[in-house]
């Protein structure tokens, strides 16, 4: 990780807000020859001051038989981010950029028993299905669910330590940032709008 003391945020619920909002998650870790990397969505669960994520991954796969080999992983949270033009600076005689946010969270990974992996796959559902719609997990048939479960596995990883890089032109004076922002807002792009209101926000603070 590019990582610069003005880069990183230093209020963790923000981060944690950060690694809610952006749950769909790069799972990565090693497998016997090459890295392997899975996306997923991830509960992500505080208690006692503690991080814990929870999924589900399809068995027999690639990543699943490299965590069986190694429980350490890496998950990559991606946000938002965009090109910046250096032509924006109040000074111009340096390179153009990109801005982004990313945290990085390491830990080690264990495989639940089938209640779990019920109970992982139920709580998804039901949090993207309306209760009435024809694919609420209540309505869903019994042989069904048992065929799925003898094909996926819950799994939790209880996150021992996280960075984050949250560039957002910090290393530029108070008018370039403001430059830099107006320029984004001006941009077709949801990347750009979401960078600018952050710089917008460091700003206001």
């Amino acid at each position: 990780m590019y990582k610069l003391p003005y880069f990183t945020e230093q209020n963790t619920a923000k981060v944690i807000a950060f690694m809610k909002e952006n749950y769909f998650a790069v799972l990565t870790g090693m497998g016997k020859k090459y890295p392997v990397a899975t996306h997923l969505p991830l509960e992500i669960i505080e208690k006692d001051g503690h991080l814990t994520f929870m999924g589900h991954m399809m068995k027999k796969s690639d990543h699943y038989l490299a965590f069986l080999e190694n429980d350490k992983v890496l998950v990559i949270f991606n946000g938002p981010h965009t090109h910046v033009s250096a032509s924006w600076y109040m000074k111009q005689d340096v390179a153009s950029t990109w801005n982004y946010m990313s945290v990085h969270a390491r830990g080690k990974m264990l495989f639940l028993d089938e209640a779990a992996t019920f109970n992982a796959v139920k709580r998804l559902t039901d949090k993207y299905e309306l209760p009435e719609s024809p694919s609420a997990f209540h309505k869903l048939p019994p042989e069904y669910i048992d065929r799925l479960l003898k094909g996926i596995i819950a799994f939790e990883i209880n996150v021992e330590s996280f960075d984050n890089i949250f560039k957002l032109s910090q290393n530029h004076d108070f008018e370039t940032r403001k430059s830099i922002a107006a320029h984004l807002n001006k941009r077709d792009s949801e990347g750009a709008k979401l960078i600018a209101k952050e710089i917008t926000d460091r700003l206001e603070q």
